[in-house]
């Protein structure tokens, strides 16, 4: 039997805020534990929340930006539930009235453009963490992140595949970040994602049963996961087995999913309003002025490197994936008149250097002015692309620019023809067999007569001069 997955994703992102949600403590990230408290996000008796405004105008752009329908008046709700990082017994979050609906992400896969449906954006109020320690067999809490500001973003079960499920991450956490409203930084939990996941037969309209899989911290863990627990479901379906509603845990570790505890339903959290909150409503000439202030997103950007620049739509989609690399591609673009050049450059060894060193295109070692520099002394003939790779790597671990390393190490480019004649003469004399056996119709020899010059000079011959040098002494 042929089966297919049906699976929706729930992304929990933080927003960036300097402020909790529902009182004024910090949501710095990484201060010692149990410091960023206070009774509102404790729980104390006789605390009253207060509503974050910049929380609400996040949010409302996150949903302008996804196509949702806003609810001009919306409830925050009380969700029961205990735990030990839960100080209050509940989470305030919102249930029966959300703040928005019915909106969709595009994403592309295979080359296909597919349409993700959003059932709901709401804002909640993020829980505890607590850190466990095997050794003594006991676990801490720390309430630092209770109270950090999140909306939940549920999308409709219409992905088919791992593969379409990491495009939809990307492209939504790209647009969360084009609009500055969260950070992505899935390693320290701003942006996260829980997977329900059911497996039915190809061509059947009914569900499976599904089960949710938690602990994806990476868009690698996701894809996997969820290839792991297809596998799993189609199995037990092919055997004739039931698959159980349940929670499951991802372990990268020993590459499995594995059970956690039975799956709840909302009638579990008896939800209800929350008494302390009034309804929220939204003023219609506010969010008018939130629209008129939404940025040029990813998929409108990546079109417009397309049209504005000549660019491939394989390159515009690498450079529009963060909006500090969109940004650094055009500033250097806009500065050196040939921007494929500077997307090779910029695909090429300046991300393979970022990927190297962990970091991202802000913590770039290497300025957009030296690397426009750099590709300048390229187009002057001053370098050649050999010797301005080594140029950058220095570039790179000194933060120097590319004419003061140049010149400091004689590292300009011979185009001198006398001197390249000097040192092709050598090459031919040195090797009469391969001169030979050109002359004997192995022409391919061409580039290993090349390879031996450009060793002459130790790299500082202009090709394209030696090149012209070596044909005429070769085929004239």
């Amino acid at each position: 039997m042929s089966f297919e997955a049906v699976i929706g994703l729930e992304v929990h992102a933080q927003l960036k805020t300097q402020t909790k949600i529902f009182c004024g403590c910090s949501t710095a990230f990484g201060n010692p534990p149990n410091t960023n408290v206070c009774p509102v996000c404790l729980g104390m008796p006789g605390v009253l929340p207060v509503l974050n405004k910049k929380v609400v105008a996040y949010a409302v752009k996150t949903a302008l930006a996804t196509h949702c329908t806003l609810s001009l008046i919306s409830r925050f709700a009380r969700k029961n539930y205990f735990y030990p990082d839960l100080p209050k017994g509940y989470q305030i979050s919102q249930y029966e009235e959300p703040l928005a609906q019915n909106g969709f992400v595009e994403i592309d896969v295979d080359g296909h453009r597919k349409r993700i449906g959003i059932t709901r954006i709401h804002m909640e109020e993020d829980a505890g963490k607590l850190t466990h320690d095997p050794d003594r067999g006991l676990s801490r809490v720390d309430f630092n992140r209770t109270g950090v500001p999140l909306i939940e973003i549920v999308s409709e079960p219409d992905i088919r595949s791992p593969k379409e499920a990491g495009a939809y991450l990307k492209q939504l956490r790209a647009i969360l970040c084009y609009l500055d409203v969260c950070d992505g930084n899935m390693e320290e939990g701003s942006f996260r994602c829980d997977a329900n996941i059911s497996v039915r037969a190809k061509g059947a309209e009914v569900f499976g049963t599904r089960t949710e899989l938690k602990n994806l911290n990476s868009f690698k863990h996701v894809e996997r996961a969820l290839a792991l627990e297809i596998e799993r479901q189609a199995e037990i379906l092919a055997e004739g087995g039931s698959v159980l509603q349940e929670t499951r845990l991802y372990d990268p570790d020993q590459d499995q999913t594995r059970p956690m505890r039975g799956k709840e339903e909302a009638h579990d959290y008896r939800y209800f309003p929350d008494p302390d909150l009034l309804p929220l409503h939204l003023d219609e000439a506010w969010v008018t002025e939130l629209k008129k202030d939404l940025p040029e997103l990813p998929r409108q950007r990546r079109t417009r490197l397309i049209q504005a620049y000549g660019l491939p739509d394989y390159d515009a989609r690498i450079l529009t994936a963060e909006r500090e690399l969109a940004d650094y591609f055009e500033d250097c673009a806009k500065a050196f008149p040939h921007p494929k050049t500077v997307s090779n450059w910029i695909m090429g060894p300046l991300l393979g250097l970022l990927n190297a060193r962990g970091v991202a295109i802000q913590e770039s070692p290497v300025s957009r002015e030296n690397l426009v520099a750099l590709l300048g002394l390229i187009e002057e003939g001053v370098i050649s692309q050999r010797i301005a790779k080594t140029v950058f790597e220095q570039m790179a671990e000194t933060g120097r620019s590319p004419k003061e390393i140049v010149e400091e190490q004689g590292l300009v480019q011979v185009s001198d023809v006398k001197a390249l004649e000097t040192a092709v003469a050598r090459v031919l004399d040195r090797f009469p067999e391969e001169v030979k056996a050109y002359h004997a119709g192995k022409v391919q020899l061409m580039g290993f007569f090349v390879g031996q010059v450009m060793k002459e000079t130790k790299g500082k011959a202009n090709p394209e001069r030696v090149n012209e040098i070596l044909k005429k002494h070769l085929d004239g």
